[in-house]
């Protein structure tokens, strides 16, 4: 077997390099394609596996490369034409160009392969992936604002890896009633826009926009998901796919009961209300002061008085972590603070639920809660189409010491 190149050699071979010819071998997670070059690890976006295509190197790294596509040689399977007009300069999507069902075997199996070659982690043989709509799920989106040449209002995206504005006047992975706001939106926000503004759609079709911008509402909506009724605003972070949140509640809470449970990183409340139905008592830790307050609002609406919410930063509250049956974590994409899972290993609740939305911070953090755990489950859920990501939740089951 040929020596691996050092960093040495592949910055001197890269520097050399402009446009090669490659073949894609696989999708790594965030969407690109992992292809080589002379054994020099080659970073392609918006490819597909088994794509045959010249690439230019775009940006050169101590031990790897990205490149952009210049010529398709030939298609990999699976690929189509993205059914978005904006997908070749919009940032908002990376998978387009490949079929749904194709998208979801390639991003479950690039999860799995980051499990293993970051936290040595095997996903259990029994793994479920979950898939819902494909096309108008979302109920959230952020949008940013721009002049055209006539100073004219432009709403839109980013594209990809940079700030330049892509208008657009549809977006088809939105709700209905979501994407029927875009066309409108130029006129709607007045002659002094904010520089970004959050949408969310609620039931019925009602609308929340943040920030205060011309006559959008801008007030709350709620959200029904399963046996209870969740009330925020576009300024909260709420699940986006409109047909799997249901399933994903389901997935996370499970049948488990107990005396006590704690929901980190709680939002609104989107499983600290389930939780309250299946444990005595259940403290909600959420450190973002709007979501606070509704998780709070959300808790009595339910007639919950077992859920006790804490405005307060995760990282500092679980100093003071109890011994507790179960914790529930769904962090952002950063994952576990070092203080937090310190503190989980310290106290060894029976039960921890992992929900996560970037499977490197998964891998990292499983690698050190499995000293003292065992991973019972893992469901993957298609909550992005169209994109690169794909959440998860981990059930882990403290192993008997004895």
């Amino acid at each position: 077997m040929a020596a691996r190149p050092d960093r040495h050699d592949i910055a001197q071979r890269l520097a050399a390099i402009d446009e090669v010819e490659v073949t894609v071998e696989k999708l790594v997670a965030g969407g690109d394609g992992f292809a080589r070059h002379d054994g020099i690890p080659l970073f392609v976006p918006r490819s597909a596996p088994g794509d045959r295509a010249r690439v230019r190197v775009v940006e050169r790294r101590p031990d790897y490369a990205r490149a952009e596509i210049v010529e398709l040689l030939a298609p990999g399977p699976g690929r189509r034409q993205p059914p978005c007009p904006y997908f070749a300069e919009c940032g908002g999507c990376q998978l387009q160009h490949l079929e749904d069902a194709v998208q979801v075997r390639y991003k479950a199996g690039a999860l799995v392969e980051t499990l293993s070659r970051v936290g040595g982690v095997a996903a259990p043989p029994s793994l479920e992936v979950v898939t819902g709509e494909a096309w108008g799920y979302r109920l959230r989106t952020q949008l940013h604002t721009g002049r055209d040449t006539e100073g004219a209002v432009q709403v839109g995206y980013f594209a990809r890896k940079s700030h330049t504005l892509v208008p657009v006047r549809a977006c088809p992975i939105l709700a209905p009633p979501l994407e029927a706001e875009i066309p409108l939106l130029p006129e709607r926000l007045g002659n002094e826009p904010p520089a970004r503004l959050d949408l969310l759609v609620g039931d019925g079709g009602a609308l929340s926009a943040a920030p205060v911008a011309g006559d959008l509402p801008h007030g709350e909506v709620q959200l029904t998901v399963g046996d209870f009724v969740y009330r925020l605003d576009a300024r909260c972070f709420f699940q986006a796919h409109r047909t799997l949140v249901g399933k994903l509640v389901q997935a996370a809470v499970g049948s488990w009961e107990g005396a006590s449970a704690v929901d980190l990183y709680a939002g609104v409340g989107l499983f600290s209300m389930p939780l309250g139905r299946r444990y005595g008592s259940v403290t909600a830790v959420e450190g973002e002061r709007v979501s606070a307050r509704y998780a709070r609002a959300n808790a009595r609406h339910n007639k919950l008085p077992n859920v006790t919410v804490v405005p307060q930063a995760v990282e500092s509250w679980v100093l003071q972590l109890p011994t507790v049956d179960r914790v529930l974590v769904d962090p952002p994409r950063d994952g576990l603070a070092a203080a937090v899972r310190k503190a989980l290993l310290l106290r060894r609740p029976s039960r921890i639920t992992y929900v996560s939305c970037h499977a490197a911070t998964l891998a990292r953090d499983l690698k050190e809660l499995l000293a003292s755990y065992r991973l019972e489950s893992l469901t993957l859920f298609d909550l992005f189409p169209q994109s690169g990501h794909m959440e998860s939740v981990a059930q882990l089951a403290l192993v008997d010491a004895g």
